[in-house]
């Protein structure tokens, strides 16, 4: 059986005895094994990090970006490959596999700009004679700890911006779907990064702690689930680390009364049921304002969910694949209960579904509640699977509340053609990315993605300039040159202050 090792500069791939099933969600059977590091395994990787980092830094920025054209071209080269390989371990149809990887390498293109963007700031003449000037420096080693639902996107998102920076980095990918970031890996070698730049450690949770302890690793870049990511960042800090931790959501659609309802339909199939809804931007609850937009609504839902298609991953007709394992399918299917047993109303019931030929894939229906209530279990928390609730709301007021209340605050989309209610509402609301008839507002790669809340932990956010902030650090510097006339003669005889006294004065900017 296939067998998927580490990227680390030198590794033998002598494998440590533990290792972790890779499934095929389209039929329930492993696929491969992946090799569960230890902190051993982290060493080696850091002390290769360490070697490589201090020349990639001293490589001025102009040829760093270079690697990173070079590194796009690779990964456009190999887009259908690689989206095979993400959709097979996945679960994820290839057309969404491919937009996985590419919202990863619209960060590599921003990236590819990073010499404008690390050109520090200037003042001439802060003082007599005085000028100050500042500079972005990278912090040495970071690390990226990925989710298993965007295994290409979301490390471009870290590793991209880091590297360009001049950062070496080690990536702990989930180990559900580990073979697209090792490949990734592998491309940036091949685009001309020195090895140890760019490494790949797999693990559970004693490799995801031995990266938050490690003293050599300067900086920790997350994304999970909300509690996981309260821990990396609480462990990462209080180890002396910067870090960014993204959690979980529970991303609100609201639907005023004069909303195109056609649109709205046609944007929550794909935004709640696309990707079987694994998503942190996926919107799973639906808020219709008033009970005849709710009624309307839910009328234009039903056949529209019903027509959704389920099928494996490779068939280009259908709108969305299996969950990644069986874990994950018994988790939502226990969520579907839940809200029954809460006395919310189970308008369509995805559980049960089964694909002809796949019977033992791990596939789930899209199913659809209405008339959930804020104070239920299963609204409160993030159900990450093919499941849409309805919430009612009796006015804007309470539509603009329900988001603004919820533990998460991660995306938020308004569906009006008021453009007032939709600038109050884009104000007022207490969630970290608003979509104005837009239903997954995810940024464009040069503004930066983050939510609020228990949604993100950690002041700095995911690429863009944000990015950048995160990966380096400010150095300012404060010169004052020798009194000299412009032919080279010097103020003094050794080049230093005209009178010893200045010396030990601190210059003054006025």
């Amino acid at each position: 059986m296939r067998s998927i090792e580490h990227v680390i500069a030198g590794y033998t791939g002598d494998a440590t005895g533990r290792t972790g099933d890779v499934w095929d969600p389209n039929t329930g059977q492993v696929q491969a094994r992946v090799v569960l590091g230890t902190a051993a395994d982290l060493d080696r990787a850091v002390a290769a990090a360490q070697a490589a980092q201090p020349g990639w830094a001293a490589t001025n920025p102009q040829r760093r970006a270079r690697v990173m054209f070079r590194f796009k071209e690779l990964v456009e080269a190999e887009m259908d490959s690689l989206a095979h390989t993400l959709s097979s371990e996945h679960g994820k149809v290839i057309a969404d596999a491919k937009g996985d990887i590419q919202r990863g390498l619209d960060v590599i293109e921003f990236a590819c700009g990073i010499p404008h963007v690390l050109k520090g700031k200037y003042t001439y003449g802060a003082g007599p004679g005085i000028d100050v000037y500042s500079m972005r420096m990278p912090l040495g080693i970071g690390a990226g700890i990925t989710p298993f639902n965007f295994p290409g996107m979301i490390p471009m998102w870290m590793f991209g911006v880091a590297i360009a920076c001049g950062n070496a980095f080690i990536l702990k990918p989930s180990e559900r779907d580990p073979s697209v970031p090792v490949r990734l890996a592998e491309l940036m070698v091949e685009a001309g990064a020195p090895e140890g730049i760019l490494q790949v450690v797999h693990g559970d949770k004693e490799m995801v702690d031995a990266i938050l302890d490690h003293p050599a690793i300067a900086a920790v870049s997350f994304v999970g689930s909300s509690d996981i990511a309260h821990h990396v960042y609480r462990r990462g800090v209080e180890a002396g680390k910067r870090v960014q931790a993204m959690g979980g959501a529970k991303n609100h659609g609201i639907v005023m009364p004069d909303a195109d309802l056609d649109q709205v339909v046609a944007d929550l199939a794909g935004a709640a049921f696309g990707s079987a809804g694994e998503r942190c931007m996926a919107l799973p609850v639906v808020v219709p304002v008033g009970d005849r937009t709710a009624d309307a609504l839910r009328e234009k839902l039903i056949p529209a969910i019903e027509a959704l298609r389920v099928g494996v991953s490779t068939d280009p007709e259908a709108h969305y694949g299996p969950v990644v394992n069986a874990a994950h399918k018994a988790r939502v299917e226990q969520w579907i209960q839940t809200g029954v047993d809460e006395g919310a109303e189970l308008v369509v019931d995805g559980r049960g579904f089964q694909l002809q030929g796949h019977e033992k894939g791990f596939f789930i229906g899209p199913s659809l509640f209405d008339r959930v209530t804020p104070d239920m279990a299963s609204y409160k928390e993030e159900i990450f699977g093919p499941v849409l609730q309805i919430v009612r709301a009796p006015d804007f007021e309470a539509a603009v509340a329900l988001p603004s209340r919820h533990q998460y605050g991660n995306g938020v989309a308004i569906f009006t053609r008021n453009g007032h209610a939709a600038r109050e509402f884009a104000a007022r609301v207490e969630v970290g990315m608003v979509g104005i008839n837009v239903p997954i507002p995810v940024p464009v790669a040069y503004h930066s993605f983050g939510g609020w809340k228990r949604s993100a932990f950690g002041d700095v956010n995911q690429h863009g300039t944000e990015g950048v902030r995160f990966w380096t650090k400010v150095k300012t510097v404060t010169q004052r040159w020798p009194d000299g006339s412009a032919d080279g003669s010097r103020g003094s005889e050794d080049g230093g202050p005209s009178r010893i006294q200045d010396a030990f004065v601190i210059p003054t900017m006025s």
